[in-house]
């Protein structure tokens, strides 16, 4: 089992709507989405990441 490195865990949950992988759907039930693991939820995808991991998101990149 290997450990992550502070560097690699942050210490919140990214701001999602900062994320390149962020995007809204036409779904009003479920208008938020993560392309990257094709989340779609009412909640932020961070939200949901973090409840089936109980780690913050490791794939947030900033968008440009």
């Amino acid at each position: 089992m290997s450990k992550e490195t502070p560097a690699a865990a942050p210490q919140r949950a990214p701001a999602c709507l900062k994320c390149a992988h962020f995007k809204i759907t036409w779904e009003p039930a479920l208008p938020r989405s993560c392309l990257m693991f094709g989340i779609k939820s009412l909640n932020l995808p961070s939200y949901e990441v973090f409840r089936a991991t109980g780690h913050h998101c490791p794939a947030f990149q900033d968008k440009k």
